[in-house]
């Protein structure tokens, strides 16, 4: 179907700001300028907010604990922002975290990992990885429930909440996990031979130029692209995985590396879900103040939370 209004909206105005091709921006600049929170909604409100710092293999990682009204205790949801390994932080995702904690009536931890190019791969993955352990493990410090423990991210988090499960399934101490929340998940290298690369290459917010430069910063070099630890699709083994749901765009360079890591999982047996939202553009769940199908995505994501923690 045709680009939905509301995203040709989004785009119009983000072409209004006359921002330098991501390509073209060193990361501070990219750090500094693309910010689309305003586009994520109004701020809704959680029975608390707790940020804290949790030893990692690089350092200190924060991490943001938002906890729903009620009792508990609450299965758990870790949570892995987007921005393409180089980009992104707690506050930008601030939001989704606190939608998603209400409707799917969670703890939502979401975590700051170490970033690329100061710190490349396997920092990021390594951090989640490491995160997850420490909130399964402790847990009855914010009423969580052990049990009851699913991961989740968006775009570079999708990666990153991918290979965690990979991870934690390879490496025999856990955590076990019930549930991967995939959202237009990074899943392998830049491929420009795939039909959405080459249809959406251009003109839809992430381009495949953002992605070679997103790479480029993440790796040490381009050998790191055939590890599963770094594009999930190269895993010769997807078998014995938490079962997922995965979220793409139909206008999104990622579309179609996303929906075949979902055809993997299935294929080796793993539950999933796999909804392409038409019309839609990159980061659109991270727009729902703007779009309605990123309002649609969320509640999706929340219905498949809510039946996983079941």
């Amino acid at each position: 179907m045709p680009l939905d209004p509301q995203a040709q909206a989004i785009l119009d105005m983000i072409a209004a700001m006359g921002w330098p091709p991501l390509a073209e921006m060193s990361v501070e600049q990219a750090r500094a300028l693309l910010d689309l929170n305003d586009l994520a909604g109004e701020l809704v409100a959680v029975a608390s907010v707790e940020d804290r710092k949790i030893p990692g293999p690089y350092g200190p990682i924060p991490i943001r604990i938002y906890t729903p009204q009620g009792q508990g205790p609450f299965p758990v949801l870790v949570y892995f922002h987007g921005g393409g390994w180089v980009i992104g932080n707690l506050e930008g995702h601030d939001n989704v975290c606190r939608a998603l904690t209400n409707s799917a009536n969670c703890v939502t931890v979401s975590v700051d990992y170490h970033l690329a190019p100061e710190y490349k791969f396997p920092a990021a993955a390594e951090d989640c990885y490491a995160a997850t352990k420490w909130v399964a493990e402790r847990t009855a410090s914010f009423n969580g429930d052990a049990t009851r423990i699913a991961i989740g991210g968006d775009s570079a988090g999708g990666n990153l909440a991918a290979v965690v499960a990979l991870m934690a399934r390879d490496r025999g101490g856990g955590p076990n996990l019930v549930y991967q929340l995939l959202i237009y998940p990074v899943t392998d290298y830049y491929q420009p031979g795939t039909p959405s690369y080459q249809e959406n290459a251009d003109g839809y917010f992430l381009t495949r130029d953002d992605m070679v430069w997103f790479w480029h910063h993440y790796l040490n070099d381009e050998a790191e692209s055939k590890i599963a630890y770094a594009a999930p699709l190269q895993a010769t083994d997807l078998s014995g995985l938490p079962p997922a749901l995965v979220i793409t765009a139909e206008f999104d360079p990622l579309r179609d590396e996303g929906e075949l890591y979902a055809a993997r999982l299935k294929k080796a047996g793993i539950p999933v879900n796999a909804i392409r939202y038409p019309g839609m553009i990159h980061g659109f769940v991270s727009m729902s103040g703007a779009l309605d199908q990123g309002k649609l995505a969320m509640a999706d994501a929340a219905k498949e939370l809510r039946l996983a923690f079941s």
